[in-house]
């Protein structure tokens, strides 16, 4: 699939722990490498998405506790290797959206930076995003 350690982005993270159809696809991506990295943005991101989940009742309280409790136990346990962000991805952030061709949103331009700094293959189910990766160099790789 790819590399032993890729970067993975928080529309994986949500098709994985939350019942999807993508699901199934993201379980496998995620089991093929060795170190899935995430970042912190990456951890922020996932807990918004389970609250929006909830809000849209897509999820009941229990459920969305219980995701949040896996997925930080699964942090804590090391099961991801959790990066930090700093001066040097908000610059190369910053690079990315000034392109004038890039259709970038920032948060995502952060985790593009992220994954180009750290030389990560970016792994999303995000298809624009993916588009974007690819436009910027990215070692890219869409799950469907």
């Amino acid at each position: 699939m790819v590399d032993e350690s890729a970067y993975v982005d928080t529309s994986i993270l949500g098709a994985y722990y939350c019942p999807e159809p993508l699901s199934a696809a993201a379980e496998k991506a995620l089991r093929q490498l060795k170190t899935p990295v995430i970042s912190v943005l990456s951890e922020v991101e996932f807990c918004s998405l389970i609250s929006k989940k909830y809000r849209l009742d897509e999820l009941r309280e229990r459920q969305a506790k219980e995701i949040l409790d896996l997925f930080s136990n699964h942090v804590a346990e090391g099961f991801y290797r959790r990066i930090s962000l700093n001066t040097e991805h908000f610059i190369k952030a910053r690079l990315l959206v000034a392109s004038m061709d890039s259709s970038l949103r920032t948060l995502d331009a952060l985790h593009l930076a992220a994954a180009l700094a750290e030389g990560l293959t970016l792994v999303t189910a995000d298809r624009e995003f993916a588009r974007a990766g690819k436009r910027h160099k990215a070692n890219t790789l869409l799950i469907r």
